[in-house]
């Protein structure tokens, strides 16, 4: 019986000895998410807008 239990406890620790392989281990790189600009971009253009209106007002 004592030589039963030795086995198994021997069998157990050598399976979980060799679980691993000699192949190296594969990393993924990570996603990088490029945010969008910033609302600066949306109040350009009717900036732009209001000064060309205003210079033609001006120029009247």
């Amino acid at each position: 019986m004592k030589k039963l239990v030795l086995a198994a406890a021997l069998s157990a620790a050598a399976s979980t000895a060799f679980a691993g392989s000699l192949a190296e281990p594969i990393v993924e790189a990570p996603v990088i998410v490029e945010e969008t600009t910033g609302s600066s971009s949306g109040i350009l253009v009717p900036l732009i807008l209001l000064a060309l209106v205003a210079a033609a007002v001006a120029s009247d």
